[in-house]
């Protein structure tokens, strides 16, 4: 299932800290200042048009396909964003209140693939620190990039793949959607780790659903 979004203003955003000076004494913010997403819900205020998947809100940018897998119920699989050659896979999940979870995710999916005989090394990128690999597939080497943003009790994981995955630069309207991307969390307790709910807008479901039945009428 594809979804092909219109353009919308989704501005680049970035957590941090910012310092002043007041007389000799620097004053340093206890709230990060944020300039780029993803965004925990509470966060955004704003008319950009998202493609709203419960817990993951996708914004509408130009040329860029949301490709969606889901089951009959609605319930979503799997999330990849696609703009010519390259593609971008997303994942969100629940974390700690008191600490981010990337850093160890990041550390077991290297390890997984070096037991796999895949390459893998951490870089320093624009997201923190990433992993980039390069897996054998059947149609030869393939280079990911695994990166990963903590927000408050969620951790986003991206999988960049295609040129991309080795220049960052590249990414254009992928870091558009990237950067724009809002999380809803949600106040249920949840097992860190665990993948937070993805679903398709209902009017969505209810075509899909409709398809599939015509389907297997026109089988029977």
């Amino acid at each position: 299932m594809i979804f092909s979004r219109k353009r919308a203003d989704a501005g680049r955003h970035t957590r941090d800290e910012r310092s002043a000076g007041v007389g000799d004494q620097a004053v340093e913010e206890s709230t990060p200042t944020l300039e780029r997403g993803p965004y925990d819900i509470s966060e955004v205020n704003d008319d950009v048009q998202r493609l709203d998947l419960g817990s993951l809100h996708i914004p509408a940018v130009a040329e860029v396909e949301v490709r969606v897998q889901a089951d009959p119920q609605g319930v979503v699989q799997q999330v990849v964003l696609v703009h010519g050659e390259n593609a971008l896979q997303l994942g969100v999940f629940a974390a700690p209140r008191s600490e981010g979870i990337w850093g160890e995710v990041r550390e077991e999916i290297r390890q997984s693939l070096l037991r796999d005989g895949a390459s893998a090394q951490e870089v320093d990128g624009e997201y923190g620190v990433e992993l980039h690999a390069q897996v054998h597939t059947a149609d030869g080497p393939t280079n990911l990039r695994f990166v990963g943003i903590d927000g408050p009790r969620w951790m986003v994981r991206g999988v960049f793949q295609g040129p991309v995955a080795v220049d960052p630069a590249t990414a254009g309207p992928l870091a558009e959607c990237l950067d724009g991307l809002v999380v809803d969390r949600g106040q249920e307790a949840k097992p860190v780790r665990e993948p937070l709910p993805l679903r398709l807008p209902r009017e969505i479901a209810d075509q899909a659903g409709d398809e599939s039945a015509a389907a297997e009428a026109r089988q029977a």
